[in-house]
């Protein structure tokens, strides 16, 4: 944690950097949060890229400006409602992701949606930002340049065993092109270690012609034309025409409240419907009554988690396809009801198919001097392994996360986003900013964030210390908990007729990065789970 007049919080200290020279140079917070961005795509390639997609929430009060840009990755148009129906092995147990035969729609060019990120960080810097585009681009350039070194969590993804769970492992997924094995590994075959250096220079070069022809020449310039071709060469689904026809969508933010604070989220098909839910639950209890982790307290959020994966399940997608009931599932009336069930004791009861999930996400979380925020998540869903020869950047692997069954909010559909649970929020004291956050971590990105939102508002706790509290996470019929949560509390629970699933890490379940400011002073947390750091200007 430090403090300053201007902030930076991420996951990667890199991206963290050069996002705070920028604004020790005078660009505002916009500025920093792009070149941070795609710093980012060359030092966590497997987490966000150019490829991907995301959501930014942008805050300049002095201009009047508070909206969101939603990047969220589209279905190409050769997609049919029904062409893994017949192959469905399962669901994954938080509901982001589905399990197909062939596992086709993890990995592979059949996995592929059409990409957002790098139109939406063009868009942020000729609307709001103050450099050119070539300045916002030229960190990154740098940074690939030089080549990046491999930090402990992006080995720790590599190598995590994806397998036992039913997706395919990032090694696999690293050396499924040849690209990947060249850029990833040594000649003998080896994985690449932490502290050895990566170098990519086609992604360099990518990068270079981005920085001079602009954004136009990936969705409608010869970079579109050798994605297209390798699409075709490979049983690809993106085509040139996805490209061309992909737009951002821009809104207002999402409101709701929490104890009396504003907040502003994500819309649909974002995740701040479902974060605003679980807070709209909270709000009916008296949490201070209870000791913080208490079995008590966990019972009431999970139970809160469970209604609110519920609904999103049933209800939350698209808003271009699904007529997504935002201000019932928000309203007072329907966490009053919810509340009520909570505290008669019923438990909420969430379908699955199967087990498994998806954490693959980065974020970042800028305030200026000028009192100028931006909060950003971004991601490649899960990364489909796909490199296209002389390209270097790998590609999302978002239609992973559609449901294969017809006629449901999520199931696929030409020219459709599917709910990504990502909610970069901003939370007023009235007008006044109080606190900007954002996390990556698939389904439990929402969960996360409204238990550090409870922890600085129930509990008092510092920004450093609501990120570091031990967390649970209840979006199945499982309640999660964090090694750190004592056993003596998870057996009452266990005696009350609950399922506990104890990790073994200590800090788990998304990984929130956020900056608080509190009359002026700022102060930010990045979750140790990850490698990041928040700098103060």
């Amino acid at each position: 944690m430090q403090t300053g007049k201007s902030m930076i919080v991420a996951p990667q200290p890199e991206a963290v950097e050069a996002g705070a020279i920028v604004l020790k140079r005078g660009g505002n917070a916009v500025d920093a949060a792009i070149v941070c961005a795609l710093v980012q795509g060359v030092v966590d390639p497997q987490m966000t890229g150019i490829a991907g997609f995301g959501t930014m929430q942008v805050y300049m009060p002095q201009r009047g400006v508070h909206e969101t840009i939603d990047f969220h990755a589209r279905c190409p148009a050769a997609v049919r409602p029904d062409m893994w129906a017949d192959r469905l092995i399962g669901q994954v147990r938080d509901g982001f992701g589905f399990r197909v035969e062939g596992q086709v729609n993890d990995v592979g060019y059949q996995s592929i949606a059409v990409p957002g990120s790098l139109m939406a960080y063009a868009e942020a810097v000729a609307d709001f930002g103050t450099l050119s585009w070539s300045d916002v681009m030229q960190p990154a350039i740098d940074e690939c340049r030089a080549g990046f070194v491999v930090r402990p969590h992006v080995h720790a993804m590599w190598v995590k065993d994806y397998a036992s769970v039913g997706r395919v492992d990032y090694v696999d997924k690293l050396r499924f092109t040849d690209a990947g094995r060249k850029i990833y590994f040594h000649p003998d075959g080896k994985l690449k270690k932490v502290g050895e250096r990566i170098h990519n220079p086609e992604m360099l070069q990518t990068l270079e012609r981005i920085a001079q022809h602009g954004t136009e020449i990936f969705y409608r310039g010869e970079i579109a034309d050798e994605i297209d071709a390798d699409m075709r060469a490979n049983g690809g689904l993106l085509r040139r025409a996805d490209l061309e026809g992909y737009r951002t969508r821009r809104n207002s933010p999402l409101w709701g409240q929490y104890r009396g604070r504003r907040i502003a989220t994500a819309q649909p098909p974002g995740g701040g419907v479902m974060m605003l839910e679980i807070l709209h639950i909270l709000d009916q209890f008296d949490l201070r009554r209870h000791e913080h982790n208490s079995s008590e307290h966990l019972r009431i959020l999970a139970e809160a988690m469970k209604h609110a994966t519920i609904d999103k399940d049933r209800h939350v997608g698209d808003p271009e396809f699904v007529d997504v009931p935002v201000q019932r599932l928000t309203s007072l009336a329907h966490a009053v009801e919810l509340a009520d069930a909570i505290s008669s004791g019923q438990m909420a009861s969430v379908d699955r198919l199967a087990s498994t999930e998806s954490r693959n996400t980065t974020t970042l979380c800028v305030i200026d001097g000028d009192g100028n925020a931006v909060a950003l998540t971004h991601s490649l869903g899960a990364p489909s392994g796909v490199i296209t020869p002389g390209l270097g950047f790998m590609y999302n692997g978002c239609l992973g996360a559609f449901d294969p069954r017809p006629g449901r909010a999520g199931s696929i559909a030409p020219g459709k986003s599917r709910f990504a649970s990502m909610a970069p929020s901003i939370i007023f004291d009235g007008d006044v900013l109080t606190l900007v956050l954002g996390a990556p971590g698939g389904a439990q990105i929402p969960t996360a964030l409204a238990q550090v939102i409870s922890n600085v508002m129930d509990f008092d706790m510092s920004v450093l210390e609501a990120v570091v509290a031990p967390r649970i996470s209840a979006t199945s019929n499982t309640i999660e908990v964090s090694n750190r949560i004592p056993k003596y509390v998870t057996r009452e629970l266990e005696a009350s007729g609950y399922s506990i699933a104890r990790s073994a890490a200590s800090y788990v379940f998304a990984a929130v990065h956020a900056i608080r400011d509190e009359g002026g002073c700022l102060s930010g947390a990045a979750d140790p789970q990850r490698d990041g750091m928040a700098l103060a200007i």
